[in-house]
């Protein structure tokens, strides 16, 4: 039996409650430890709702240091984003068990967790099965890159909605739309719209969002939580107005 009260229950309930959410995509590569004290200062000012933990690359070798540091000095749950099985080490609450139903490279659907399996079931994380889909959002990113897979086509809505369908029938516990670190446009609404409508899990949204009225347009079309990263390692500032986006929209559901 589940604990009555684990991640996945939380995003549940944003997703049943109208509880928008935001989480802060945090990519080792781009945070020292200053800027991260930094960041975690602005969080205390203005708080989110989770922490993701990852990158497509991590060449850097501080991930369990900065997963260290943030579990030390905040409670935001914190929840690893790999996309490898190289990339579990450090203190977390939770990791995205993610499947890349998007693609069909299938060290991405099953062979990276196969390898993972043990070091997952005795690490004590709780796991959040997640289908993955990357979406087109103008250019290529690392994540398609590093993963083999051609996204889907931004103008598609319909192919994206039947294949979170296809993720949920299969038994994944959460949605995630993604146009990829460094997207040129977000995922457009009407695809976001053509999933929120198919499937009941929790939705989650990021690459592009870089403005304030992308999140908020992101959030009206069924979004449950949306994902920044790049713009607020690039800007710290913008998290304030990221959490004002969200909480808006919050209120406004």
């Amino acid at each position: 039996m589940r604990p009555a009260s684990t991640l996945l229950d939380s995003f549940i309930a944003h997703r049943q409650h109208g509880r928008k959410a935001l989480a802060v995509l945090l990519d080792p590569d781009d945070f020292t430890e200053a800027s991260l004290r930094d960041l975690l200062a602005r969080v205390a000012e203005h708080p989110v709702d989770y922490f993701f933990v990852g990158g497509s690359l991590v060449l850097s070798a501080h991930q369990a240091a900065l997963l260290a540091l943030l579990k030390a000095h905040s409670q935001v749950p914190v929840l690893l984003f790999p996309s490898h099985s190289l990339h579990l080490e450090g203190p977390a609450d939770g990791l995205l068990l993610l499947s890349l139903i998007s693609g069909r490279n299938p060290e991405f659907l099953i062979g990276q967790h196969v390898v993972a399996a043990p070091r997952l079931r005795a690490s004590g994380l709780e796991l959040l099965p997640t289908g993955y889909l990357l979406v087109d959002s103008g250019r290529p990113t690392t994540a398609s890159y590093m993963s083999g897979t051609a996204p889907l086509p931004h103008d598609k809505p319909g192919i994206a909605a039947t294949t979170a369908l296809a993720g949920e029938q299969l038994g994944l516990r959460l949605t995630y739309l993604d146009g990829g670190s460094g997207a040129l446009y977000p995922v457009s609404e009407a695809m976001i719209a053509a999933v929120r409508s198919t499937v009941a899990t929790p939705l989650i949204v990021g690459g592009g969002l870089n403005t304030a009225e992308k999140i908020t347009a992101t959030l009206a079309a069924g979004a449950d939580v949306v994902v920044v990263g790049n713009r607020i390692a690039e800007e710290p500032a913008f998290l304030a107005a990221a959490v004002a986006a969200v909480r808006g929209a919050a209120v406004a559901v």
